[in-house]
Formats: C-alpha cells, sequence, structure tokens
C-alpha cells in the first residue's frame, strides 16, 4: 500500500469521520475507506471495530446511514469502514449488478477474472 491520502474529514459526536484513499499493491487499484476516530482517540489507543458492506455498497454506506458514530463515540471505539470492491477502469466489470465493480465477495479468488483483484482476508 502506497500512501494514504485523507479525502474529506468531518467533526460527529465529538469525534472525526474520515475518508482515506491509497492505492492497493494487492488489488492493484484505487481502494478508500472510511474511518470514525472517537474523542478518547486523542488521547489513548482505543479498539477498532470493523464494519463491512454488504454487496454493490462502498464505504461510505455504513457510515452515512448507520449512525453508529454516536454509540462509538460514547463507547471509545474506532470505526473502519473499507469499501469491498474493487473500483475503476482496470477492474473488470460484468453486466450484472451483482458481480464486477459493484460486488464485494470476502475470499482469495483462485480463477480469473478475479485472481489478484478480489483478495480481502478477514482475520
Amino acid at each position: 500500500m502506497s500512501g494514504l491520502t485523507l479525502c474529506e474529514e468531518h467533526l460527529m459526536f465529538g469525534g472525526r469521520q474520515q475518508r482515506w484513499q491509497h492505492t492497493s499493491a494487492t488489488l492493484g487499484c484505487e481502494m478508500k475507506f472510511s474511518l470514525f476516530l472517537p474523542p478518547a482517540a486523542t488521547a489513548q489507543p482505543v479498539p477498532l471495530l470493523w464494519c463491512l458492506a454488504g454487496l454493490t455498497c462502498t464505504d461510505e454506506n455504513f457510515s452515512v446511514k448507520s449512525g453508529a458514530q454516536r454509540l462509538a463515540a460514547g463507547q471509545g471505539i474506532a470505526l473502519i469502514m473499507p469499501d469491498t470492491s474493487p473500483r475503476g477502469s482496470e477492474v473488470p466489470d460484468d453486466e450484472q449488478y451483482d458481480l464486477g465493480q459493484g460486488a464485494g465477495f470476502y475470499l482469495n479468488a483462485t480463477q480469473a477474472p478475479g485472481t489478484g483483484i478480489i483478495v480481502c482476508t478477514i482475520t
């Protein structure tokens, strides 16, 4: 992963809602993720909760629609919301909405066209 670029930042419930972009060497394309840092994160390390979007969603779906930042701020929990789908002209696409650039699958693809593109390791 190359350097991170802060795309936007907003104050929310005493914390900060951010959106970041980076070049993913693994996926071979630009990727984005959203991050909520609660007020407590300015003074100490805080737990981090991964929020994975559903099929065809971006990193913004959870951050915009859930309202979870209010609860996370109160509990001192950071939220990270990765875009689970590679996007862009270099990514193979498909006419079906649930395949191609809008699809998010949590797997390591072993056959084309997903090999080297759709890779997501959950630990």
